[in-house]
């Protein structure tokens, strides 16, 4: 792990990132996936510069300026693939060190959760990922999209996704220290769904 002085390469990532991250609300998503892929090592000793560089790049073709604008092809975009792409220059041009850059691209690659990480760096990242998809940040996160993304043109397309996140994404954990954390994150999520399901009367949103 990294210790004492902040690497100058830190603020110019975050730099970046808050300047391209659109919408502006995409921005919270990094560091608080940072905080939280730390926290799940509990203990175990990882590469804290490889974890940081891939919460902060994994989504960069998520950002509006960085994806497609035209539906047909925004739907086939392949957005890790995209960060995997840009990463290792912007590293190299924000001094980070070189030697850790393809630990980087392998925690980018794999952090869908159909993937499967081969380093803990990349499994924090992925478990992180998930837990950002369960719970009431989940639920922000998602609903926020209806109306502005091509996938959720209405609030039960919304609904649609948080309900199979719930279902599926809580087995998919690889580290018992996010398992323990999806336990609450599920419990409000599913409250959620079910309060909306009740209050909507049967009437499609």
């Amino acid at each position: 792990m990294t210790h004492g002085r902040q690497p100058e390469y830190r603020r110019r990532l975050e730099d970046y990132i808050r300047e391209n991250a659109r919408p502006a609300d995409k921005f919270s998503h990094q560091p608080r996936l940072y905080a939280l892929a730390t926290q799940l090592a509990e203990g175990r000793v990882f590469d804290d510069d490889v974890v940081y560089a891939a919460a902060w790049l994994h989504d960069l073709g998520v950002f509006v300026g960085h994806r497609p604008e035209d539906p047909s092809r925004l739907s086939l975009w392949d957005h890790a693939a995209y960060a995997i792409e840009k990463t290792p220059k912007l590293l190299q041009e924000f001094g980070f060190p070189a030697g850790k850059i393809p630990a980087v691209l392998d925690a980018i690659r794999t952090h869908l959760p159909s993937a499967r990480p081969a380093s803990l760096e990349a499994t924090l990242l992925r478990d992180a990922d998930i837990l950002e998809q369960l719970g009431v940040v989940a639920i922000l996160r998602t609903v926020s999209k209806t109306g502005r993304d091509t996938r959720f043109i209405r609030f039960s397309d919304a609904l649609k996704v948080l309900r199979r996140n719930a279902e599926e994404l809580p087995g998919q954990l690889h580290l018992d220290s996010a398992r323990r954390r999806a336990v609450p994150r599920v419990k409000a999520l599913r409250a959620f769904l079910e309060a909306a399901e009740a209050e909507s009367g049967g009437i499609a949103w």
